[in-house]
């Protein structure tokens, strides 16, 4: 569905972030990016998006393709109208409106007014918590609902690839395990795409399909997630964990050497 062929982005014309990065998400399955701060993840997502232009970025290389068409250099609007939504990091819900209010503001693309109540009503099952705080105002409710409400958001554009951004950010263990066995659902049951971007390296491997490692703007490593969960070199640094099962300190994550092979 999407395919990223040696893309380079670069910002304010002189920060190069993307570094010849090539990747794809095939329909119907999560695909996870997983990488440190500043590999490049979310510069990946913006340039799928459209949203690199709103922060002086540009791709200046290499070619973005959803369903066979280049969309390099769509506007945002248009992408979203063809079938791409992103849930950006930290949420960026409409805080002063009310949950319905924001889930009938997902819809603005759309053309088939009569099915909006329908799929607010889809967002409620997917998303009980939101069909009680329904006349809520959004900015008052947890972080939890408001990442819920995100998500719900997105879907009311009916999205083809849904593209996800630290999802679990700020949130606790047991509810960030409860919104991605959401998004797992969502995935099969609505046929939507994921790329999901996750800092919580175990958690996202353990619901998606095929992913791939980042470094300093490129892809260093992919696969299917069950191999990149028994990967020595992943289990080490992402899942911090040494051989023999032992927790690694920050201090020896900070430090730490790839092994040689990633670079073949």
């Amino acid at each position: 569905m999407l395919k990223i062929n040696n893309v380079e982005v670069i910002y304010d014309d002189v920060i190069l972030v993307l570094k010849g990065m090539s990747m794809e998400a095939r329909e119907g399955q999560i695909t996870v990016l997983l990488g440190a701060n500043g590999a490049g993840k979310t510069t990946t997502l913006k340039a799928v998006s459209g949203l690199l232009k709103s922060e002086e970025g540009e791709v200046t290389d290499g070619s973005i393709e959803f369903m066979g068409q280049k969309i390099n250099n769509k506007d945002a609007e248009n992408i979203v109208r063809m079938g791409i939504s992103q849930i950006m990091e930290g949420r960026r819900i409409f805080k002063d409106l009310t949950v319905t209010e924001n889930l009938i503001a997902g819809a603005y693309t759309r053309k088939d007014r009569n099915n909006v109540k329908t799929d607010i009503d889809l967002v409620f099952d997917y998303f009980p918590k939101l069909r009680d705080r329904r006349n809520q105002v959004a900015g008052y409710m947890s972080g939890g609902e408001q990442q819920m409400l995100a998500i719900g958001r997105a879907l009311m554009a009916r999205p083809k690839l849904m593209l996800l951004d630290e999802p679990s950010l700020g949130l606790a263990p047991l509810l960030v395990k409860e919104i991605f066995e959401i998004v797992k659902k969502i995935c099969h049951e609505e046929k939507t795409t994921v790329l999901l971007v996750e800092q919580n390296a175990n958690l996202a491997l353990s619901i998606g399909d095929y992913g791939y490692v980042m470094e300093m703007g490129k892809v260093v490593l992919d696969g299917e997630c069950s191999k990149l969960r028994e990967n020595e070199d992943v289990k080490e640094f992402y899942l911090g964990l040494s051989d023999i099962g032992q927790k690694k300190s920050f201090k020896d994550a900070k430090h730490y050497k790839r092994r040689k092979r990633w670079l073949s």
